[in-house]
């Protein structure tokens, strides 16, 4: 790798310093270098495991700021000679220059300008929210499951900059999925997925109906976790040279190094105006190596991601095998700038390698040039989760026990299917999902992507319905014979639909079918999980402005059904969602497009 500044040395190592989540506040912190029994980070001990830092700085102790630190050399002494004026050349006293003229006046209260910033860069998926569908027409609802969590923390990162979130940031789902609803278990790896319904009254839309659909995992056993052959795919552009980017991605990939086992490998590449290989597949028991391959990184240059995507490939394919898990970790802004950057080119590419058994996920970090939309492409086509990490207890959620749900799959390209008996149900609305949507051939097609599953994870999907004869918000159509019968044919029965999923089993390619009917509106009180996820899906429309939630359903709605709903939250996930909500009634208005 070039040489780089003292600056980006000293940020190099920001990953293996910081002791709490950097949100970009820029409150200094300091910590002993990294040590869990594998030996610290230093340049005596990196240089021993054959990974040489860049210079001889001491990283027993770093002052960590929301700037690059600058460290600058004292300039060496200057001695000139002295030699006396002579008289001819003194100049007689005169009066002082005029004083300069007098600065401008400040700028009235409320109009001074801030100190210029780049503009803003960040892209989202365009995704318009699904509409209402009439059953009578399109009975039938199919969409690929989607396991992703980073709307839930980018949107959670607008807030807490005091900010509303774009319009498209909000995918519904992703906050939805973020929380735990302890749906019951399967038994048995032979079927890896329980699935369980709830039909209950909309606490938006009077006359109306929520259907709940959860899809419980099954959780492998530790004996049953294959090998992990793992690539990091580092982005150490100029662009990821704050804490938040570098620094916080530096801690990431170090929590992931804690659970590595010994039969799992790990390679460390990185990108940038070039591409390179800090280290190759490297075995657990070598954490020092590998911790020392994530200190050398540092930052600078242009984003040649699509080479690094080429680069993390060949080294994934050199410890490639059948009987492991091979992945790529992206962690990235996700801002490519130098070669190919065309999304569609990326995206077939990554395709195309997800065939040969190597799958790629992506993990988001930053502000400002934050490429949301580029990350959900890569992750969707390269059968992986999609994740932003706004801080240190983000990347702990992620990275500790939590990994394993990513890391080992149980299911691959997973979707879901629902089909409303028009007897019962006249129009419904799926929540969220629309950049997950499929069509209905292409249930059964095995060709069509969708999403995988890892160990123990969950799946919610919510529908809004209207029951016949409820207060439909479709016009009832002008001729007759272009009206749904009044005595629409089909079961008779108390069956408000039927539920259909489909999976394959890790690298398999024949699918396999799990059926299960929706009964009728859910007798007594409505679950707390229902509840619960109807508090986080009404507060999502409500971010994006959703035109089926009601106004009546306020923030303060909101929080009564989410404060009713909180549980036991043994990780108080539930108690920062309604500080969240409570932070939200005080936004300010997007400063820029």
């Amino acid at each position: 790798m070039p040489a780089t500044m003292l600056k980006q040395g000293v940020a190099a190592v920001l990953g293996l310093t910081l002791a709490a989540p950097t949100s970009g506040a820029g409150l200094a912190q300091t910590r002993p270098a990294y040590e869990a029994g594998d030996g610290a980070v230093t340049p005596a001990a990196c240089a021993a495991a054959g990974v040489p830092l860049r210079d001889d700085t001491q990283v027993d102790e770093l002052v960590v700021s929301a700037m690059p630190l600058q460290t600058y050399a004292a300039p060496p002494p200057i001695t000139l000679p002295i030699e006396p004026t002579r008289k001819e050349d003194r100049v007689e006293y005169g009066a002082p220059p005029p004083p300069p003229p007098p600065p401008a006046p400040p700028a009235p209260m409320g109009m001074i300008a801030a100190q210029p910033r780049p503009g803003n860069t960040e892209r989202y998926p365009d995704a318009t929210p699904n509409p209402v569908r009439r059953v009578a027409d399109e009975p039938v609802s199919t969409f690929s499951i989607d396991v992703d969590t980073a709307a839930y923390s980018n949107v959670r990162r607008f807030i807490s900059d005091g900010e509303a979130p774009p319009k498209d940031a909000v995918r519904v789902e992703e906050m939805i999925n973020y929380f735990d609803y302890g749906y019951a278990r399967p038994t048995s790896a032979a079927e890896p997925f329980a699935v369980s319904t709830v039909v209950t009254p909309s606490p938006w839309s009077q006359g109306r109906q929520i259907v709940h659909i959860g899809l419980q995992g099954y959780e492998l056993p530790a004996g049953e976790r294959r090998p992990l052959n793992l690539t990091f795919m580092v982005d150490v552009s100029g662009s990821m040279i704050t804490p938040d980017k570098l620094g916080l991605a530096q801690q990431t990939m170090n929590l992931i190094i804690d659970r590595l086992r010994p039969e799992d490998r790990v390679a460390v590449t990185y990108y940038a105006g070039s591409v390179g290989t800090a280290v190759g597949p490297t075995p657990g028991t070598e954490k020092l190596k590998l911790r020392c391959a994530v200190a050398s990184l540092s930052s600078g240059g242009g984003t040649a991601g699509a080479a690094g995507l080429v680069n993390a490939y060949e080294q994934a394919e050199a410890a490639f095998g059948r009987d492991k898990v091979n992945r790529i970790l992206m962690f990235t802004d996700g801002d490519f700038n130098v070669g190919v950057t065309d999304n569609k080119s990326l995206e077939d590419y990554v395709a195309e390698k997800r065939g040969t058994g190597i799958y790629l996920s992506v993990y988001g970090f930053g502000r400002g040039n934050y490429q949301d939309e580029r990350m959900q492409t890569i992750a969707q086509a390269g059968n992986g989760v999609a994740a932003y990490v706004d801080d240190l207890n983000e990347a702990r959620r992620l990275f500790g026990p939590a990994f394993d749900r990513g890391a080992f799959p149980i299911a691959d390209d997973v979707k879901i299917q629902v089909e409303f008996n028009p007897a019962r149900v006249s129009e419904y609305r799926l929540i969220g999902y629309e950049t997950r949507l499929l069509n209905e051939e292409d249930f059964s097609n095995d060709a069509i992507d969708a999403g995988e599953v890892g160990s123990g994870a969950s799946v919610t999907a919510l529908y809004e319905i209207t029951p016949v004869g409820g207060p439909s918000q479709i016009p009832e159509r002008r001729y007759e014979a272009n009206r749904p019968s009044p005595r629409p044919e089909g079961h008779q029965t108390g069956e408000i639909g039927f539920v259909q999923v489909r999976y394959k089993a890790p690298g398999g390619a024949v699918s396999r079918l799990i059926q299960r009917p929706i009964s009728q509106v859910t007798s007594g009180p409505t679950p707390e999980a229902t509840r619960w996820a109807m508090a986080v899906a009404g507060f999502g429309q409500r971010l994006r402005g959703d035109p089926w939630v009601t106004t009546t359903f306020d923030n303060d709605a909101v929080l009564r059904l989410a404060q009713g709903a909180r549980g036991e939250d043994p990780y108080g996930e539930r108690a920062a969602f309604v500080q969240m909500v409570r932070a939200a009634g005080n936004l300010r208005a997007r400063r820029a497009p």
